[in-house]
């Protein structure tokens, strides 16, 4: 069994859609990591659904399986990057957040994707712990009821940063939901490199069962910097084969979203880097 490779859409702001889809069909992925954004898929715009269904067609005509991102930056707020979140303060808020992700789940469906994936979100100063815990343990909640409604994977991330941002946050909040068949990990190869206390291909062994998404980039160790393969501290073959053993299925996804303005670079050169990286491991 060989990996599956897919790039993010977050790292394809400059193309349009369609030429992403081209581009990385061209070069040889297996899929497409979406991001739900203004400038790709507006999860909010009134021709949504005409947009799933031209985007469902160009899936299929290109062969590329999809993962549904949720991190854009301010889809939500003009004036606050990723915010609101499911931890915020005001309810009507974490609404505003429930609503998008709920959209996402929609879509998800309509696109049969992989995975929804999702993380928690940093609380605002001075509201962090168990309030925020327990408003993030009930967005996940209904979340998690409607997704198996829908019939959606849910992926949720840590994030450095955000009130989950480790693999053990993630096991205490799969735990407190009482750890619901749908509710899976995304697991970021480079959120490990830089919180994790475990290599990452230990992390990777950790997680294996739990795993409905990865995203993959370098990172250094203790710096949340997103960087080009091969320009960070990540040895990528041992957590390659790591995946490979744990039988991992789903889709690897490359995540440079400080990157776009050299993606026509960077989406060959990746996945060049990864297949032979992965004949290393």
């Amino acid at each position: 069994m060989t990996l599956r490779y897919g790039y993010g859409t977050n790292g394809l702001a400059d193309h349009r859609l369609d030429h992403a889809l081209a581009l990385l069909a061209e070069e040889g992925y297996n899929g497409v990591a979406l991001t739900l954004d203004h400038h790709h898929l507006d999860p909010f715009g009134e021709d949504r659904r005409d947009q799933v269904a031209r985007l469902r067609r160009r899936l299929t005509a290109h062969g590329l399986a999809v993962v549904i991102e949720t991190g854009a930056r301010f889809v939500l707020d003009p004036r606050a990057k990723h915010q609101p979140t499911l931890c915020s303060a005001e309810a009507e808020d974490r609404g505003r957040r429930l609503r998008y992700l709920r959209a996402a789940l929609v879509v998800g469906a309509d696109l049969s994707a992989e995975a929804v994936s999702f993380w928690s979100g940093a609380p605002p100063a001075g509201l962090e712990g168990e309030a925020a815990w327990d408003r993030l343990v009930a967005g996940c909640a209904i979340l998690s009821e409607e997704a198996a409604r829908e019939g959606v994977r849910l992926g949720f991330e840590p994030e450095p940063g955000m009130l989950v941002d480790r693999i053990d946050g993630f096991e205490r909040l799969a735990a407190a939901l009482g750890d619901p068949p749908g509710f899976g990990l995304t697991l970021d190869v480079g959120h490990c490199q830089v919180n994790e206390d475990d290599e990452v291909a230990t992390c990777v062994r950790r997680t294996g069962p739990r795993l409905v998404n990865v995203q993959i980039e370098d990172m250094r160790r203790g710096v949340h910097e997103h960087l080009p393969l091969g320009e960070g501290e990540i040895d990528f073959p041992p957590v390659l084969a790591a995946l490979r053993a744990a039988d991992y299925r789903g889709l690897v996804s490359v995540e440079l979203p400080r990157d776009s303005h050299r993606a026509h670079e960077l989406v060959p050169a990746s996945i060049r880097f990864l297949r032979a990286a992965e004949g290393r491991g």
